[in-house]
């Protein structure tokens, strides 16, 4: 969760005790998860009226296949299967290595 281990839970929750006091501290626990449960509300409706909008043809869309990160590898995992699909082999040009002493092409024209 959030990349937290056990260990920085209890110290957080020890910090919470100290901090807020134990009286007080089911009440913020309460109000806490009535804020994630707005939150998925909000999202949940979020992502219902998005679907919505933009019809039938994105019935299975999700909210995290908006992320760009999420985008590209679904297009490069698409483009990789369908090369291999294809039997092209893979898309990458190995280079080849030069003999010992060999200088490199060159082109006075690239920039």
């Amino acid at each position: 969760m959030f990349g937290i281990g056990f260990g920085e839970l209890l110290v957080i929750a020890f910090v919470a005790v100290v901090v807020f006091g134990p009286d007080r501290l089911p009440g913020l626990a309460r109000q806490a998860g009535q804020l994630v449960r707005q939150v998925r509300r909000f999202a949940d409706s979020a992502r219902d009226e998005l679907r919505a909008e933009l019809g039938p043809e994105y019935a299975d869309l999700e909210l995290r296949d908006l992320d760009p990160r999420q985008i590209v590898r679904k297009h490069i995992t698409e483009a990789m299967a369908d090369d291999e699909g294809n039997g092209a082999g893979p898309a990458v040009r190995v280079a080849e290595t030069l003999p010992a002493g060999e200088r490199p092409p060159f082109d006075d024209e690239a920039t």
